[in-house]
């Protein structure tokens, strides 16, 4: 490949707390690392904020590639990216020093974005015409820098598995009409109290079924699970409509198929991580909350259920709040609260229940601040509101999960508070694609507004 066909692509600071290792994501092109970036990183690492974590392996990631003999000018210049398990980099990195740089054109330099974006400028005209891009996942900067004459500007996607949140998977499959009416022949066989159903692939005519996704269709009874998949035939679980709609746990029956489908993801002890996504008041945490009391209190299947979710203020200001974690933890996990007022309402002492069931169920509240190098074992844990979490914060929650643990993971992706996430860079929508063809895990999306009409209302006109 000619020099003039490699890009260089400078990095905003943003797009190395987002993914550390971003520098060896861009395969045979260059890479720059304006000297602010550097200053940025280093103000961060020292802060007590999950972010600084980020910022230190970044800044171990350049040591590792420009530290050692390397010379200041070939910093300048550009040093060979090191092969890496799992990345096929072959271009180079180098630290551009932007203080050094008198622009009698370009943004005003008394602000680190504007120092960024004059260093592209300055780049995009010495390089001319090797295309030169400026990676930022600021919107904002992104619109600045396009103003300010940088020709291309992008968001960091290499992560990202979909371009439109409208083709993210729900999680089941509707067919038109009636299902049995596209097959011409099923072989049904008996496994205990399971039916289940042998299917042809031709007949169903949809090469985007997996496992564990729920078939439903629109004038029958059937629902079903895909349990396996080959080259010829679909292996279907027969759980019927109207067997889920009478699941029951903890006092809690589904109000619509949906949730049906979802209280059987969550009861079935042979699925170790159930992805719950749908609008604000479409029962995410009800069900989840009254599908782990069910399994830890009344089934004796787990032995604790642990709760936790991003919290992005809480990390500096967590040390400063009296109590324990869990007492700490409890205005960020009001949501679980409020379901278990909602499940023992009916009680003749709904708070002397809550707090009976609070201790017999072990329920802790824990900061996912502090569940890095933990283990936990034989527990549910209900990892709520995901739509907040990076990929790479969602990998580490899942790699604590230890045997016979159950995680269950909730969010909406319409309600995301994080500065650099959308929609479809969220953690959520990343493992929910990641892991639709894992046998172990199911994904459902909660059609439809249950809470009130009014929340229903809201939901779709506003």
């Amino acid at each position: 490949m000619e020099q003039d066909d490699r890009k260089l692509f400078v990095l905003d600071t943003n797009v190395l707390l987002h993914e550390p290792l971003a520098i060896y994501s861009f395969k045979e092109h260059d890479v720059v690392v304006p000297m602010t970036v550097l200053e940025e990183l280093d103000s961060i690492k020292d802060r007590k904020r999950d972010v600084s974590r980020d910022a230190r392996v970044a800044i171990r990631a350049l040591e590792d590639t420009l530290g050692g003999e390397t010379t200041p000018e070939q910093i300048l210049a550009g040093v060979p990216l090191p092969a890496r398990e799992g990345h096929d980099a072959s271009g180079t990195l180098a630290i551009f020093p932007d203080h050094q740089l008198e622009m009698s054109s370009g943004l005003p330099g008394d602000h680190n974005d504007n120092r960024i974006i004059n260093t592209a400028l300055h780049l995009q005209k010495m390089h001319d015409p090797r295309p030169v891009v400026l990676v930022t996942k600021d919107i904002n900067m992104r619109l600045k820098a396009k103003g300010a004459g940088i020709k291309l500007v992008e968001d960091y996607r290499t992560d990202q598995l979909i371009d439109d949140i409208r083709f993210l998977t729900k999680g089941f499959h509707q067919f038109d009409g009636n299902f049995w009416e596209h097959l011409e022949k099923v072989s049904t066989t008996r496994h205990g109290r399971q039916t289940i159903h042998e299917v042809p692939l031709k007949d169903l005519e949809d090469d985007h079924l997996y496992i564990n996704q729920y078939l439903i269709d629109e004038e029958s009874d059937f629902c079903g699970r895909v349990l396996s998949k080959d080259d010829t035939h679909l292996h279907i679980l027969d759980l019927g409509r109207s067997r889920l709609l009478n699941l029951q746990a903890w006092g809690i029956k589904p109000k619509n198929v949906y949730q049906g489908m979802a209280l059987q993801a969550l009861l079935d002890p042979d699925i170790d991580m159930v992805i719950l996504t749908g609008p604000a008041g479409c029962g995410k945490t009800l069900l989840a909350m009254a599908a782990a009391l069910e399994l830890v209190v009344e089934r004796n299947q787990y032995d604790k259920v642990i709760v936790t979710r991003n919290t992005p203020e809480i990390a500096e200001s967590i040390g400063f709040l009296p109590g324990t974690e869990e007492e700490k933890m409890a205005p960020w996990l009001a949501a679980i609260t409020d379901t278990l007022e909602v499940l023992h309402k009916n009680d003749v002492n709904p708070h002397g229940s809550m707090s009976y069931i609070m201790d017999k169920a072990n329920i802790q509240f824990k900061s996912i601040n502090f569940m890095r190098g933990r283990s936990i074992q034989n527990a549910i844990v209900l990892l709520d509101e995901c739509q907040n979490l990076t990929a790479s914060q969602i990998k580490t929650m899942i790699t604590r999960m230890g045997e016979g643990t159950k995680l269950i993971c909730s969010g909406n992706l319409a309600q995301i508070d994080s500065n650099y996430l959308t929609a479809v860079t969220s953690g959520l929508t990343y493992i929910v694609e990641r892991f639709k063809d894992f046998e172990g895990s199911a994904n459902v999306y909660l059609n439809g507004v249950v809470r009130s009409r009014l929340a229903e209302f809201a939901e779709e006109h506003l």
